[in-house]
């Protein structure tokens, strides 16, 4: 089972690189662009589990090893 795990700042949380990014995009004219923000992108593969195990443990790794709970927000899901 695959799953895909997307790592943002929360929406509070100031993104300097994700504004870097607009500003550059304005630069070039895409005016219409209002808002850029950055973040992670993680695949992982699950073995051996059914998937209310992976619904429970998804979340348990995100929180613990890949996003700062503090600052960051994250969303999942299952790929197959």
């Amino acid at each position: 089972m695959r799953v895909r795990i997307l790592v943002s700042f929360k929406d509070s949380v100031l993104d300097p690189q994700g504004q870097t990014v607009k500003n550059a995009l304005h630069t070039m004219g895409y005016a219409a662009v209002k808002d850029v923000r950055q973040g992670k992108v993680f695949e992982i593969e699950l073995e051996g589990i059914a998937r209310k195990e992976a619904e429970a443990l998804i979340p348990e790794i995100s929180r613990k090893v890949l996003a700062n709970p503090i600052i960051e927000k994250f969303d999942w899901q299952l790929l197959k």
